[in-house]
């Protein structure tokens, strides 16, 4: 943890990530935050559940807050954006940040014509609505920072640290890469199991996540720690019969399931195919069969 210090921070959102934003900046700042939200009922509810302070009037929020930070939807961002520099009074240099994950500190830029300092810091983690425990998940997580100057690099560098979190720099035009990244492993995830626990339930298991939960949670602990050579199974072994019946089997049975089973194991088959893994007869099987009829 660090011990810089913030006079008084601001949020401007009444979600998840607000309210366990605002909860972990407490401790470090010299007044109660402040939360802000276009529902003045949403944000009392949000204020009370992080126990801080709603203030209705938006101005009044940017007038005492050093540290403002965004916290609304994508969608919605651009338009906060504007909202806030129009009510930004000539000479105010707050450092103002936002939580978006996609998008860098060039959003903010009307935020920064009118002096002030700007950055994207988005925490790499999911928030369910507990802002005591998730405080605590921020603690050693990982929070990419996009700056749009190398100050408020170092001062997005330090609510990173007030949160107890690592921060990690990403470039701005490198900040759709870096969400679509994680969305794919995160998001696609919770999509791939519940087609297995969907084919499990057709072939008539009763509880699939029993199942499938030791096997998908040795598979991601062993691909964290070696990445793709800690695949196993038949593409690896380049046994084309079992894949083939698995095509089939699926088709008939859990024809839902099999579109995704055979864009990933294409993706699957043409890493193989880059690593020389497999001689080019197999490679060639494999291909055959899973190629879209």
């Amino acid at each position: 943890m660090t011990d810089f210090r913030l006079h008084r921070p601001g949020i401007v959102g009444t979600g998840r990530v607000a309210q366990a934003l605002a909860l972990a900046l407490t401790p470090h700042s010299s007044g109660t935050p402040i939360l802000w939200g276009r529902s003045s009922e949403n944000a009392r509810g949000a204020a009370a559940r992080a126990g801080v302070r709603a203030e209705p009037n938006l101005d009044r929020l940017l007038g005492e807050c050093d540290i403002i930070a965004i916290a609304v939807s994508d969608s919605a961002l651009a338009t906060v954006t504007a909202d806030l520099a129009e009510r930004m009074a000539d000479g105010g240099k707050p450092f103002v940040f936002h939580v978006s994950g996609g998008s860098g500190a060039a959003i903010l830029a009307p935020l920064r014509q009118r002096g002030a300092l700007t950055a994207a810091i988005h925490p790499a983690m999911t928030f369910t609505g507990d802002p005591v425990v998730e405080v605590q998940r921020m603690a050693n997580a990982r929070f990419a920072i996009t700056g749009s100057t190398p100050h408020a690099t170092n001062r997005a560098k330090q609510i990173v640290a007030c949160l107890g979190g690592v921060a990690v720099e990403i470039a701005e035009d490198r900040r759709a890469l870096y969400h679509a990244a994680l969305c794919h492993a995160s998001n696609h995830l919770v999509t791939l199991t519940a087609g297995a626990s969907q084919a499990l339930t057709d072939a008539g298991v009763d509880d699939p996540a029993a199942l499938l939960a030791p096997l998908v949670r040795a598979a991601l602990e062993n691909s964290l720690a070696h990445g793709f050579e800690g695949l196993s199974g038949p593409l690896l072994r380049g046994d084309a019969r079992t894949i083939g019946d698995h095509l089939e089997t699926l088709g008939a049975l859990s024809p839902g399931l099999l579109p995704a089973y055979r864009a990933m194991a294409g993706a699957t088959l043409s890493e193989l195919a880059r690593r020389e893994t497999l001689p080019s007869d197999r490679l060639t099987a494999l291909d055959s069969l899973l190629a879209v009829p």
